[in-house]
């Protein structure tokens, strides 16, 4: 059968027969390495601040350039999920201890959150334990319920990784709160202070002027 009919029958254009997909040059190949890794790094960031992050590392390219490799590479940031936690007026609640503090060396506050990821056919939820000073993922895990024992998990792989904060500071989400999961027994059985912000987020706080997409 003549490629014109075989294009017609099954609705293509006959230039899309023949096209040959450019390849990558030495320069783009680069661009994904770093673009994974900061990717991997700060997963809530958006194609602005891994275009920072990447001007910060000696590499000088566009907003533009960078969209079309992560589009390319199919990642994306991960975004929060609005009432993805919630109060339960049942739990014990803690101060918020951070304000007007200097934040500038690791292990020093830690932060923990849960976003969610797309999915084909629904999301996943993902809690990630990090550094506050550093932005270091010092943990993470993946569940696909909102149950606490994946987030008491999280907890429990980065004290035995990387040591006891001398804060942790949270929302008031009931995953955080339910002593009966013992995140927060976690966290009092190491003498580590807890904080929790029940007024917004810390990733509202900490991360959305800086991780725009």
């Amino acid at each position: 059968m003549p490629v014109t009919q075989q294009c017609n029958i099954l609705d293509l254009h006959r230039s899309g027969i023949y096209y040959k997909p450019v390849p990558l040059s030495e320069t783009d190949r680069e661009l994904i390495r770093q673009i994974d890794e900061i990717h991997m790094l700060y997963p809530f960031y958006g194609s602005r601040n891994i275009r920072n992050e990447l001007w910060s590392r000696g590499y000088n390219v566009g907003r533009d350039k960078v969209r079309r490799l992560m589009w390319r590479m199919g990642i994306e940031a991960l975004y929060v999920k609005p009432k993805l936690s919630w109060m339960n007026p049942k739990h014990v609640k803690y101060p918020y201890l951070l304000r007007e503090i200097q934040i500038t060396r690791a292990n020093h506050v830690w932060c923990a959150d849960i976003t969610y990821i797309p999915m084909a056919r629904g999301f996943c939820y993902l809690v990630a334990v990090m550094d506050w000073a550093s932005r270091m993922v010092l943990a993470w895990r993946l569940s696909n319920t909102l149950d606490s024992s994946f987030c008491v998990e999280a907890l429990e792989e980065a004290i035995a990784n990387y040591g006891c904060p001398e804060i942790f500071n949270t929302d008031q989400g009931s995953q955080f709160t339910a002593e009966v999961e013992a995140f927060t027994d976690t966290l009092q059985s190491n003498k580590i202070t807890i904080s929790m912000d029940g007024k917004g987020r810390w990733m509202d706080n900490v991360f959305i002027d800086t991780g725009k997409a």
